[in-house]
């Protein structure tokens, strides 16, 4: 039996220190097979859903696509152009297909962390794996969908990207269901190898429901003048997420950044942080959160900044706004220099919307609605994830959307 799954099954009982527990038996793993078919066509309520996280139908708008559908693997490819710059495939295909990609496998998450990482181990999905190739700049974004259209089903997916050596490239993922689907279990495993001058932006849409719950486990590596931004967006209602996502910058100068733009709604409970571990001369980090709940959302937002050479620096931002006298958010920021001369910050606020700004727009001219629209969507806003003009536009999409349905 293999190491790994040695070590799941020693801690598949074992539940995380943070977030609700669950009783991952009472999700089914009994999954229709999708035979694979453009994303085209793919049935319309599924391309709409698709759709409101990201994904592209046009392939001129998008380097390659990932399309997975519960189990199976619908689309997977790049444009013919692109070939020998950047591949994408199944992990379960990448691992038979290289064996040097076992190597990396499990190697920055530990398989026994808790019951969602073993459950990833042991009943496995496949997942996406992407490769960017040494020297290689992809202008177009990659992009890849998990969708789960059956309801409570459990998904498990472990994902590798490996951007080599100055490489550089935008990805873009969406997690979505069924407009059917109420309950479900998906749970992602991304581990990032960033390699010496390699930049990439990795940018993460979730579409779920309100009594789903969401357990994504990801890890990022930073060699030498590297450079990790990682983005992420759930502005639909879910029972349960909990993530804490970690970059290490074990390289000299390298670089990682975490973005976060979430919204509970309902009695959503969500425990989202991210960490960055400083360990390279002239590393630096920074952690940017804006979390929003309203009616009874229960939101805990953490970020954790570790100094661990003395040539170092990172910066923690968290912001949270009250949409509820019923909802509550638990800013967590947490320093921890281990050597002198590392330099760590944080700054974090919560509150509710200032009536002065409401009434200072309302004798504008706008309503007390759209005052208060204009004032959320300031609040999320989408500059702060640092994307290219055209991707950014369609994140903004997104996020107006989401501000009038708020209000």
């Amino acid at each position: 039996m293999p190491r790994s799954k040695e070590a799941a099954l020693r801690a598949k009982e074992r539940s995380s220190k943070l977030g609700p527990d669950l009783d991952v038996e009472s999700f089914s793993r009994d999954a229709r097979p999708w035979a694979p078919c453009p994303i085209s066509g793919l049935p319309e309520d599924i391309l709409r859903q698709a759709l409101s996280v990201g994904v592209r139908v046009d392939e001129g708008k998008r380097a390659g696509t990932y399309f997975q559908m519960d189990h199976s693997v619908v689309f997977q490819g790049v444009q013919r152009a692109l070939e020998g710059k950047t591949e994408i495939m199944s992990t379960q295909e990448a691992l038979q297909k290289y064996g040097w990609v076992g190597d990396y496998w499990w190697k920055i998450i530990d398989v026994n962390q808790d019951k969602y990482t073993t459950l990833a181990e042991l009943k496995w999905d496949q997942g996406y794996f992407i490769r960017i190739f040494e020297g290689q700049k992809v202008d177009l974004p990659l992009q890849a969908c998990l969708f789960i259209s059956k309801d409570n089903l459990n998904q498990n997916v472990h994902n590798l990207i490996v951007a080599e050596p100055n490489s550089e490239v935008q990805i873009i993922t969406g997690c979505t269901i069924h407009p059917d689907v109420k309950r479900g279990l998906h749970v992602g495993i991304t581990e990032f190898f960033v390699k010496e001058g390699a930049k990439l932006t990795f940018t993460m849409v979730h579409n779920w429901a309100q009594d789903f719950d969401v357990r994504p486990r990801t890890a990022a590596l930073l060699e030498d003048n590297a450079t990790f931004v990682n983005n992420y967006v759930c502005l639909k209602p879910v029972k349960s997420l909990q993530m804490y996502p970690v970059a290490y910058c074990k390289g000299d100068n390298s670089r990682a950044r975490f973005n976060a733009i979430f919204y509970g709604a309902g009695n959503s409970y969500l425990d989202i942080g991210s960490k960055v571990i400083l360990q390279g001369a002239g590393s630096r980090g920074e952690v940017i959160a804006r979390a929003l709940a309203s009616d009874s959302a229960q939101i805990y937002a953490r970020g954790l900044l570790v100094g661990e050479h003395e040539d170092s620096k990172a910066h923690l931002e968290c912001r949270g706004l009250l949409l509820s006298d019923d909802a509550s958010i638990h800013a967590i920021p947490e320093l921890v220099a281990r050597v002198k001369g590392t330099e760590l910050s944080h700054e974090a606020a919560v509150g509710k919307i200032a009536g002065d700004q409401i009434r200072y727009l309302m004798a504008r001219g706008f309503s007390e609605e759209e005052a208060q629209s204009l004032i959320v969507r300031g609040f999320m806003d989408a500059s702060i994830l640092g994307l290219p003009d055209a991707l950014e536009s369609e994140i903004k999409k997104i996020i107006d959307i989401t501000a009038k349905r708020i209000l």
